[in-house]
């Protein structure tokens, strides 16, 4: 089983990872700073820069986003 339901839903990088890319898809370039793509994700639930990163980790290894020049951009 993939996602357990005895721990917060809202901790799981599944739903973190659907914030970001919301967050990306509302901004009309689909880029931000990383510091800035943090405080928009903090906005919404407070979570901590390491469980922030992991998601940054889990939706590059998705090939969801990318890095280009100090921002994180949404690839599709």
């Amino acid at each position: 089983m993939i996602i357990n339901k005895d721990i917060n839903p809202e901790r799981e990088i599944y739903y973190l990872g659907a914030l970001v890319i919301d967050i990306l898809n509302n901004n009309s370039y689909k880029k931000m700073d990383f510091f800035e793509l943090f405080q928009a994700l903090n906005e919404k639930i407070k979570i901590s820069v390491y469980l922030y990163i992991l998601t940054l980790d889990w939706l590059f290894i998705l090939g969801l986003i990318t890095k280009k020049q100090e921002a994180i951009i949404k690839c599709f």
